[in-house]
């Protein structure tokens, strides 16, 4: 039987609360005030840019958070389908929360931020969260997948730039997408041998039986549809950034030639 402890319940209602109130006043205020392009924006845009800057906050939080347990958290890496989850659900909890919040904003702003790959990507994490938070079940996986939040600050990084007026072929703007295409690289892709041999390594054993057939199902399937899509936007991301990095060659090649010429 499902069971979400207080504490869980508690910090999940919190954390939907507070990303609510950096969507609707806090992201606008700071905005307006460390950014003189931000009033300058469309109604729509500006929209986006709130969520970009909630979904950024919530990055960098859980991000650091997860990288802390993966590092110092033994109890969780001694045991990959059994170890005491009690950390790993603060930290899923803060996520649930933000997902609930940002699935809701989608929904009643979808003309300004609909998107059908990130309801999917949404209710797939809660689906496999679920059983995290409510049984104790597949804490250091859950968790594991919190590293793909640290590819997301440089995403929207792109995205601020881009309505900013930034030229693509600026420095800030050049150096945001190659960080962007590599740590994307990292934490969604190059980390995918890793997570499922781990995976792979569990089948068949006494802990893996104890999951249930519906725990095993939701973090399979779950974890192949979200890096189905982690593939679909690094091949995105590879193609705009490989365009970007010609772009630069022309312009080199164009100013060489003027040199001469001159």
């Amino acid at each position: 039987m499902a069971y979400f402890s207080n504490l869980t319940i508690g910090i999940a209602v919190a954390s939907f609360i507070v990303f609510q109130l950096l969507f609707h006043v806090l992201s606008s205020w700071v905005s307006t005030r460390i950014t003189p392009g931000f009033n300058n924006l469309s109604q729509k845009r500006k929209i986006e840019w709130n969520s970009r800057t909630v979904s950024t906050f919530h990055a960098l939080v859980v991000g650091g958070f997860c990288l802390y347990i993966l590092l110092y958290d033994d109890a969780v890496n001694a045991d990959h389908l059994w170890g005491d989850p009690s950390i790993v659900k603060l930290n899923i909890a803060i996520t649930t929360g933000y997902l609930i919040s940002d699935l809701l904003l989608i929904i009643y702003y979808w003309k300004a931020i609909g998107d059908k790959f990130f309801v999917i990507h949404h209710l797939a994490a809660l689906y496999a969260y679920y059983f995290v938070l409510s049984k104790g079940l597949l804490a250091y996986f859950g968790n594991f997948r919190l590293l793909a939040e640290f590819s997301t600050p440089f995403v929207n990084q792109r995205w601020f730039f881009e309505v900013l007026g930034y030229p693509k072929s600026s420095k800030a703007n050049i150096i945001n997408g190659v960080l962007m295409t590599v740590v994307f690289f990292v934490v969604r892709i190059a980390v995918m041998p890793v997570y499922y041999s781990h995976v792979i390594s569990s089948f068949g054993t006494e802990g893996f039986q104890r999951l249930g057939f519906a725990a095993q199902s939701a973090w399979i399937i779950s974890s192949v549809v979200l890096d189905i899509m982690n593939v679909m936007w690094m091949v995105k991301i590879a193609k705009g950034c490989y365009k970007v990095i010609c772009l630069i060659g022309q312009e080199e090649a164009k100013s060489h030639r003027n040199g001469k010429s001159a």
